[in-house]
């Protein structure tokens, strides 16, 4: 489902690896992050995404197929075919749209096409910052999303939303439906900050953390977000805006 699935190609490039680690080689995994309460959120009417494609719908545990070819009309570029090689494609990313909405993180279920290299730091101990090479990492993810048809996404959202309902109710969900958890996480992405200059670290156990304590108080994903550089969260979050738009959302919602 497209919506969703840009939203995971967003979150591919958004550190999906931990926190930075102190040692390159360091073999520690990072431990699970609170659920944390996302924005509140307006009810979102009409639905979402206007008129779909007029198509069968195949049942949601065969729709792989479908969405691969709907997707893949979207855009071109290799990180956008490397997500669609996984299967349960709508199951997925409906999981990990529901965790950003909540502030979370999607880290397990895109572990298979994010960023290999740790993240590299310089300076001396005491004064420790976020080495910029780093986030050149990201670059290729942040094209990636920029080169989403923001308008064909929406309609594809459209299409599938059918699926997508039923996915979300398999998680459990009993709240106003998946369009409102969308929104919630669009804005969560959306109210991240752009960070220019230096960024320091401190240390945290084996870890980093951010020594701007307003950075550390912000969200698991919009840290995430942070750590893919300014170039970056910039070129993502205008992608972004543009589709939440093509949605049917209005600006004083994000």
């Amino acid at each position: 489902m497209v919506a969703a699935a840009l939203l995971v190609l967003l979150l591919i490039g958004l550190g999906i690896f931990g926190w930075y680690s102190r040692r390159a080689r360091s073999g520690q995994q990072t431990p699970a992050a609170p659920r944390a309460e996302a924005p509140a959120s307006r009810s979102p009417t009409p639905p979402l995404g206007g008129p779909g494609e007029d198509i069968e719908l195949p049942p949601l545990g065969e729709s792989d197929p479908l969405v691969r070819l709907l997707v893949g009309r979207l855009s071109s570029h290799p990180a956008v075919a490397a997500w669609l090689t996984s299967d349960s494609l709508i199951r997925n990313a409906t999981v990990v749209v529901q965790n950003v909405a909540a502030g979370g993180t999607p880290a397990r279920h895109l572990r298979h096409v994010g960023p290999q290299a740790g993240v590299a730091v310089r300076g001396e101990a005491g004064d420790t910052l976020v080495d910029p090479r780093s986030h050149q990492r990201y670059n290729w993810m942040a094209d990636a999303v920029a080169s989403i048809d923001a308008a064909g996404a929406a309609r594809l959202y459209s299409t599938l939303r059918p699926r997508v309902e039923e996915a979300y109710a398999e998680l459990g969900s009993t709240d106003a439906g998946f369009d409102a958890t969308l929104e919630r996480a669009i804005v969560v992405l959306l109210e991240t900050p752009v960070v220019e200059g230096d960024v320091r670290l401190v240390p945290r156990g084996a870890l980093y953390a951010y020594a701007d304590p307003r950075l550390e108080a912000l969200l698991p994903a919009q840290k995430q977000l942070i750590r893919t550089g300014p170039r970056n969260t910039r070129l993502m979050q205008a992608k972004l805006r543009e589709i939440a738009l093509a949605l049917g959302l209005t600006e004083d919602r994000l």
